[in-house]
């Protein structure tokens, strides 16, 4: 739930405005990190339960996972990286393209780390519903054994209604999210208020010592663990990527106020609970209810996953966006869900890519404890990425020096590289999908980021200068081409040479419009443009003029709303006597261009598949022209 309208500083935010965005952010922010405790505890004591539990181990995964929550959770995301934001926003993307600014030769090695970060989320989008729907639905099982068969088909039942009511979007059900998910938050934190009473020595937990000297004590034993410990923080991505749907203070508030003590306060009761019945650690969550409120627990949290699914969802279409306005995708249709709210937005080949991933991920695992190990790897991935680029970001952008920087990041990031070795651990247990689907789309988006760029290279040896272009058409001779009333706009990625569409209009049709504009479109590295900076005008003739229209990544770039803001500039014209010229490419590969022969295919098929500019710009379709032309690439 993307809400643009929720951008506003944090300085200005009234008590009633901060706690209405905190109660928000616990739903999207929250919902992911929110459904850990129903399979992370369980996971993580399967390593050390094969010959039999002890006391200190116990005592010691609880004091893994309290302090994984603190130190990845806490410091690094609730009170470091949001505060590294650009412009307000987050995530790897959004990060991204605030580094290029200042690249100064590390443009490629950036820009890598971006696009596999943004692959690796794109994963998690396809993992977490299969992962969280499963291990809610799976709580049936306590409810009654029978229902064990049917887990699989009401988890894809579940999951293919979430997909189908993307379309329609989450707008009008959103306003729930918050509460529900904060009831979940409560019924977990009041569940281990019960529990830590079963044996107050879990307490001792809170002591960092048990867990290090757990790991130092069990060795390679403990790194296996320690991939399952992981898992209390998976989610916790979402913090940055939605920081600007909400702002830093609501989400640190939700962090502290309520979701942080809740999520401590379970496990420590789960803990509690495996220390008086080692029987109960085959589901500690759903067993530390009575068998009365079994049922009700499921369906809450069966509620909480959903909107935790819907939560990457939104992400994913969100974080898809900002890739195509920056140049790593194709152009897709994107529909708004909203008429106040641009933020909410609909990509239907996302949503259809996801769906499917989903789907297949459910029917080849079947169950939570399988799907588990193959998460970790996309999530520890994308963190281990965040953090190199948080390095970068505290030199460049808040000059910290060299030393300062290494001295304060270097532990996290030996502490991150821990777990993606953990997590390593289980690459052949299911560890390999998320490496399959990140290596997919790191691909697919350097294909079309280096393509478009060998492409503008090929294209630009046969450019013509566009000022002596105009300068010999607007020469009278015999030759000279007829005059049409009228105004025609060019769409051009480069405004200094004559557009392909206007050399061809001329070579077959023979006429000039009166009035020529050469329009640019240009993403900017920041969220948003204002409307002062939006367009720049430059008279090149009496009827040629050159226009830039400037949208920033976060933005829907449509261009007849934009070129209606035009006539204050004194350029006039009457759209409904305007055509809109765009050309259009045949692309054929050639061996001996700068990429493989199956990247060029790759890159073709992308370009295929590309949604028409006509309707990505928003331009009438009554009034759009297209010329084509044959280019070898």
């Amino acid at each position: 739930m993307s809400n643009e309208t929720h951008h506003s500083p944090d300085g200005k935010m009234n008590a009633r405005k901060l706690a209405y965005l905190a109660l928000g952010s616990i739903g999207v922010v929250y919902g992911d990190i929110g459904t850990s405790p129903l399979y992370a505890f369980r996971e993580a004591l399967k390593p050390v339960a094969a010959d039999g539990l002890t006391r200190g181990e116990v005592i010691s995964v609880i004091s893994l996972m309290f302090w994984t929550l603190t130190i990845i959770v806490t410091i690094k995301y609730v009170l470091f990286l949001l505060r590294a934001d650009n412009d307000g926003e987050g995530g790897t993307l959004s990060l991204l393209a605030l580094l290029m600014k200042t690249a100064n030769g590390h443009t490629a090695i950036l820009m890598l780390l971006g696009l596999l970060g943004a692959a690796l989320f794109l994963g998690d989008a396809m993992i977490t519903p299969a992962l969280s729907v499963l291990s809610a639905v799976e709580g049936l099982k306590l409810v009654t054994p029978k229902l064990s068969d049917y887990i699989v088909p009401i988890s894809v039942a579940i999951l293919a209604l979430l997909f189908a009511i993307q379309s329609h979007g989450t707008g009008a059900v959103a306003r729930f999210f918050g509460p529900i998910t904060a009831l979940w938050f409560i019924v977990m934190g009041l569940a281990g208020i019960m529990h830590i009473s079963d044996d107050y020595s879990i307490l001792a937990a809170l002591n960092p010592w048990y867990a290090v000297s757990f790991l130092l004590r069990e060795g390679f034993l403990g790194v296996v663990v320690l991939g399952a410990v992981f898992l209390t923080v998976t989610g916790a991505e979402a913090l940055y990527a939605d920081l600007g749907h909400f702002g830093r203070r609501p989400i640190q508030w939700a962090w502290f106020v309520l979701v942080f003590p809740s999520l401590t306060l379970n496990y420590f009761g789960q803990g509690a609970l495996v220390l008086r019945d080692p029987m109960a650690m085959s589901d500690p969550f759903f067993l530390m209810y009575p068998h009365w409120a079994i049922l009700p627990v499921v369906i809450l949290a069966t509620m909480a996953t959903i909107i935790a699914s819907q939560a990457v969802i939104t992400g994913a279409f969100s974080l898809t966006r900002q890739a195509i306005q920056l140049g790593f995708l194709p152009r897709m249709e994107i529909l708004f869900t909203s008429e106040t709210n641009t933020g909410q937005i609909f990509l239907p080949s996302v949503n259809t890519v996801l769906f499917f991933g989903v789907i297949f991920l459910v029917l080849a695992f079947k169950t939570s404890d399988a799907l588990a190990t193959a998460y970790g790897i996309s999530v520890t991935g994308a963190m281990v990425v965040t953090s190199i680029m948080a390095f970068e970001f505290v030199r460049v952008r808040w000059n910290w020096t060299l030393p300062m920087a290494v001295a304060v990041l270097t532990p996290l990031l030996l502490l991150e590289f821990v777990f993606l070795g953990a997590n390593l651990l289980k690459i052949h247990d299911g560890g390999y999908v998320p490496v399959m689907i990140a290596t997919a789309f790191t691909v697919i988006m350097w294909t079309w980021r280096r393509g478009t760029s060998i492409l503008m290279e090929k294209t630009r040896h046969t450019d013509i200068p566009l000022s002596s272009f105009v300068s010999s058409i607007e020469r009278k001779s015999d030759h000279s081409p007829a005059h049409v009333p009228g105004t025609a706009i060019f769409l051009t990625s480069d405004p200094e040479s004559a557009p392909a569409a206007l050399l061809h209009n001329l070579k077959h049709n023979h006429v000039l419009h009166d009035k020529n504009v050469i329009l640019t479109i240009r993403t900017i590295n920041k969220p948003r443009v204002a409307q002062e900076d939006r367009y720049s005008v430059e008279k090149v003739s009496e009827r040629f003029s050159r226009v830039e229209l400037r949208f920033g990544f976060m933005e829907s770039q449509n261009v007849s709303q934009a070129l209606a803001t035009l006539r204050k500039t004194g350029l006039k014209f009457d759209i409904m006597s305007t055509s809109f010229y765009l050309g259009r490419r045949k692309l054929v590969p050639d061996a001996k261009s700068g990429m493989p022969h199956w990247q060029d295919r790759l890159y073709i098929a992308l370009a295929n598949a590309a949604t028409d500019p006509s309707d990505y710009f928003r331009l009438p379709a009554n009034r759009v022209v297209e010329l084509g032309s044959h280019v070898i690439i």
